[in-house]
Order: C-alpha cells, then sequence, then structure tokens
C-alpha cells in the first residue's frame, strides 16, 4: 500500500450577491459578498464569506502595492464616473472585475503571504482597523480578529430563497452560484508567511 499522496492545495473565490446599502439620506453605495473556499494552510479558515464595496478594493490594493514593491498587482475595473448601480451590465461587469482581480492576487504566493489581504477576505474589520491589528495597535491578533468574524458566522452562506428590498435581483450566474461548504470550524494551521528576504535574493 502506498501511503496516501497529499492532496493539492486549493483557493476558491467568489463575489457575488451585488446589494444596494443606503450610506445616509442622499448617498447609496453597493457592497458585494466575496466567498472564500479553500484547503490551503495559508489560510486561517477554510470557508468564509464577506462583505466588501468598492473603496475597500482601492484600498486594498493600495495596501498590498505598498507592502510588495516589486509586485506588479493586477488591475482593479476602473472606477467609471457614470456608473449606474441600477444597471445590470455595469454592476455584472463590477462584480466580475473584482472577482477577476482577486483570484489573481490569491495567485502570488507573496501578496497570499500578507495579514492584510486575509483580514479583508476573513473578518468584518474595516480599512483602518486592519492596518492597526496588523500593525500590531489591537488587543486582538490577526488569527483572533479571523476566529471572531468566523464564531458571528458559523455557516458558509448559501443562496438565500427570498431576496431582500435591497438586493438587486439580476438573476445573473454571480448572484445565483450554487456555493457549498462545510461548518467553519477553528484551525490550529496559521497564516503562512513568506520570508520577504528570501524572495528578493530569489530574483
Amino acid at each position: 500500500m502506498f501511503p496516501e499522496q497529499q492532496k493539492e492545495e486549493f483557493v476558491s473565490v467568489w463575489v457575488r450577491d451585488p446589494r444596494i446599502q443606503k450610506e445616509d439620506f442622499w448617498h447609496s453605495y453597493i457592497d458585494y459578498e466575496i466567498c472564500i473556499h479553500t484547503n490551503s494552510m495559508c489560510f486561517t479558515m477554510k470557508t468564509s464569506c464577506v462583505r466588501r464595496r468598492y473603496r475597500e478594493f482601492v484600498w486594498l490594493r493600495q495596501r498590498l502595492q505598498s507592502n510588495a514593491l516589486l509586485v506588479q498587482l493586477p488591475e482593479l475595473p476602473s472606477k467609471n464616473l457614470f456608473f449606474n448601480m441600477n444597471n445590470r451590465q455595469h454592476v455584472d461587469q463590477r462584480r466580475q472585475g473584482l472577482e477577476d482581480f482577486l483570484r489573481k492576487v490569491l495567485q502570488n504566493a507573496l501578496l497570499l503571504s500578507d495579514s492584510s489581504l486575509h483580514l479583508f477576505l476573513q473578518s468584518h474589520l474595516n480599512s483602518e482597523d486592519i492596518e492597526a491589528c496588523v500593525s500590531g495597535q489591537t488587543k486582538y491578533s490577526v488569527e483572533e480578529a479571523i476566529h471572531k468574524f468566523a464564531l458571528m458566522n458559523r455557516r458558509f452562506p448559501e443562496e438565500e430563497e427570498g431576496k431582500k428590498e435591497n438586493d438587486i435581483d439580476y438573476d445573473s450566474e454571480s448572484s445565483s452560484s450554487d456555493l457549498h461548504g462545510t461548518s467553519s470550524k477553528s484551525h490550529s494551521v496559521k497564516i503562512c508567511f513568506i520570508s520577504k528576504e528570501l524572495w528578493r535574493k530569489s530574483l
């Protein structure tokens, strides 16, 4: 009998379910659900879903670039001054662009070692709190922030049968994807980090 071969690692990401959120009386914005399903040792949680808006993606790209100056990051979908959140095509093009961006980011080992990326994908923290957590200015660690979020969202969300009032009912692939995942459990595996000095020497 040969020993069981180690399973190949994978990271799957979906950006889906765009929803209009009311910011104040005059302003609204769209956020998107980011779902992760992985067996990678780099991730604290193997399944997760979190909602983020476009400007948070912009912050993430800037953050990743500042931490990996020699890496050419993928582009985000451009910010269109004529973007209409009630236009199905506009919203779905942006959703697809955001998903493509994350997929390319997750294929880069150096970017995958950035704690900011993991907190963006697997916690509820905003950009300011992520920066504070990564720099050690919070009472909780990166792993604790992710575990706390997981406890608040024990089940890997599947598509809701009924749409809420602020949902954008497009019946597109992005909002009807059948995602299945296991219940989120605590894992002893921690976020993997790569020595940037060794990486630079290998260039």
